[in-house]
């Protein structure tokens, strides 16, 4: 899996931009966000998320941690693939995707050229409990609440790729984190999520 690039823009365009990386090019899918981000600079980062089809290797990249996620978020809607995500991302910024999710903004998110109605309501229906999750975390006291989003994300891809449920590994996490606030390591958490699915 390729996380991130670090280089040098060789080609910037609305869609797509190359980066070399240590003498290879990358051809890299990006939206119009993170393009408007991008365009007068020489070089930088962009974390990326590869897709992998039987007839090519497509690398997406953003230029922001939180645009992946939202992008991650939408591909994994039955429906919506990474094409429709990159439109969404394009046409809407992420913390607007978020607003339109949370507050079931169907109007918004239907306004996206070639997102019906349909699709929409699955969009809105699969991600809210999920990004008002975010938002409790993200609004807790003492600024921890980054640090927990963050713990979270990582603790529940170690259980998922130990083979738990996604659901049951997100409600574990979820009471440990409530129960122990920020102070949890995230060994600690693993640890505790890991007993509690016993």
């Amino acid at each position: 899996m390729i996380t991130y690039l670090k280089g040098k823009y060789i080609e910037k365009e609305p869609n797509h931009t190359v980066m070399e990386v240590n003498g290879i090019g990358y051809e890299v899918r990006i939206s119009l966000n993170t393009f408007s981000q991008i365009k007068n600079l020489d070089s930088g980062i962009l974390q990326t998320h590869l897709q992998v089809k039987e007839d090519a290797h497509i690398l997406f990249g953003f230029a922001e941690m939180q645009e992946k996620q939202r992008f991650l978020d939408l591909i994994s809607i039955n429906g919506v693939g990474p094409g429709t995500a990159l439109m969404i991302l394009s046409s809407l910024t992420p913390s607007e995707i978020h607003e339109a999710i949370v507050s079931e903004d169907v109007n918004l998110i239907q306004r996206v050229k070639g997102v019906g109605a349909k699709t929409a309501q699955r969009i809105i229906l699969e991600l809210k409990d999920k990004l008002k999750k975010e938002d409790v975390f993200e609004k807790s006291p003492s600024g921890t609440g980054v640090r927990s989003n963050s713990l979270r994300n990582e603790a529940l891809s170690a259980l998922l790729v130990l083979g738990f449920p996604k659901a049951q590994a997100e409600k574990n996490i979820d009471l440990i984190i409530k129960e122990k606030g920020g102070g949890v390591t995230l060994e600690e958490l693993i640890r505790l999520a890991l007993k509690n699915s016993r």
